[in-house]
């Protein structure tokens, strides 16, 4: 049985192919199943350490970007993308694949082409409310189409609506479940307030960055926290941050990271009472996941247009509240976090809508579709492990 994973440039794409790969892993292992080659393909490996945990073979596959606003790298990217097809076809072609998982993103878009060339069935995974271009592409020679918001379904191809199944997003078992038991005190916290968790997404974001900043003064008056800023802004903050609380008697409950493992994550993720984040489709389902209110701030829809309508389906569930950035101040994020975390009530309405979001086994649902198909491919697949 082989598998080829397509998409990545984040970690909202990269991380869901992630998880299907653990659970494809958990199934051969329950079935007795010969273990499956897995590939991936893209145009960098993103994080190598999790290709390797997982045994997925990486292959460099170029791909270019069509960006949303006019410039030459359009046009020159065209180019990257369709060396990449040819690069892909290649690969495909020697390996001949039993199935192609894409998460979209244009680092799926050589690979899916030269898999519907090639008539190797493809499964495509759509994690935000409105699909992206290359998911829109792809629909329509997919074999099955996953999707995680029902808001999802209306965009694709009218002939596409049978083959669409809503099962949420596939997460990482190791951060499907958080540390609540002692998270405080490994993490060195305050443990007589509450806390504030700050996630920019997997890069960070100079936006959010340079508000929390200015707020926290406000927001270390009354609450700890831990704050992810992207491993590119770290320096800069961890520099400006003395500065901006010098004098306050509680400058040690600010505690910074360039970035969160899988562990520190799930004991941040268990100690807080309320996250700060970006709207992309993984963080809002793993926070749907750890049950726990947050303050959405999308990407304005003139830079992302999946972000906004991501945070604000998410919204509806009454487990996050939506600030949008053009409207943010530092008093407006104080006054946010502070208002959710003193009204227990509030608190605990928003916790029980989060859950009612998404569920843990998307990741084996797809992997049970994999495996389904593999299997129609390679009847030899279903020996025993000796």
């Amino acid at each position: 049985m082989k598998v080829v994973f397509a998409g990545g440039g984040s970690g909202g794409h990269f991380y869901p192919i992630i998880a299907v790969a653990e659970a494809l892993e958990e199934i051969v292992t329950e079935r007795h199943l010969i273990a499956p080659q897995l590939y991936y393909f893209a145009p960098t490996p993103f994080d190598e350490e999790a290709l390797f945990e997982n045994r997925i073979v990486y292959q460099n596959v170029p791909a270019g970007k069509l960006r949303r606003y006019p410039s030459m790298k359009n046009l020159t990217d065209i180019f990257a993308t369709v060396y990449g097809y040819f690069v892909a076809l290649g690969l495909l072609f020697r390996l001949t694949p039993d199935v192609v998982f894409s998460k979209g993103s244009y680092a799926s878009v050589p690979v899916v082409l030269a898999a519907k060339t090639l008539g190797i069935p493809i499964i495509i995974h759509e994690s935000d409310a409105r699909p992206g271009r290359a998911n829109l592409l792809a629909s329509r020679f997919a074999y099955r189409i996953a999707i995680a918001f029902e808001s999802a379904r209306g965009y694709f191809p009218a002939k596409t609506r049978g083959a669409i199944a809503r099962i949420g997003i596939p997460v990482r078992r190791e951060v499907a479940h958080i540390e609540r038991e002692g998270a405080r005190e490994l993490l060195g916290l305050d443990i007589t307030v509450p806390t504030v968790l700050i996630l920019g997404g997997s890069l960070g974001s100079k936006r959010i960055n340079e508000t929390v900043l200015q707020a926290l003064p406000d927001l270390v008056s009354f609450a700890n926290v831990i704050h992810q800023t992207g491993k590119d802004h770290f320096e800069d903050i961890r520099k400006t941050a003395p500065v901006v609380l010098e004098g306050s008697e509680h400058a040690t409950r600010y505690h910074p990271f360039p970035y969160l493992n899988a562990e520190s994550i799930r004991r941040a993720a268990g100690a807080a009472n309320v996250i700060i984040s970006r709207a992309g489709s993984t963080a809002i389902t793993e926070m749907s996941l750890w049950g726990v209110p947050a303050i959405l701030i999308p990407i304005p829809e003139r830079v992302s247009h999946d972000q906004r309508t991501n945070a604000y389906a998410y919204a509806r569930t009454g487990g996050a509240v939506v600030l949008e950035e053009g409207n943010i101040t530092p008093h407006v994020l104080a006054s946010e976090a502070r208002r959710i975390m003193s009204d227990p009530a509030t608190a605990s309405a928003m916790a029980a809508g989060a859950r009612t979001f998404t569920t843990a086994d998307a990741a084996r649902l797809v992997a049970e579709e994999i495996i389904t198909i593999a299997l129609s491919h390679e009847p030899n697949a279903t020996a025993e492990i000796l």
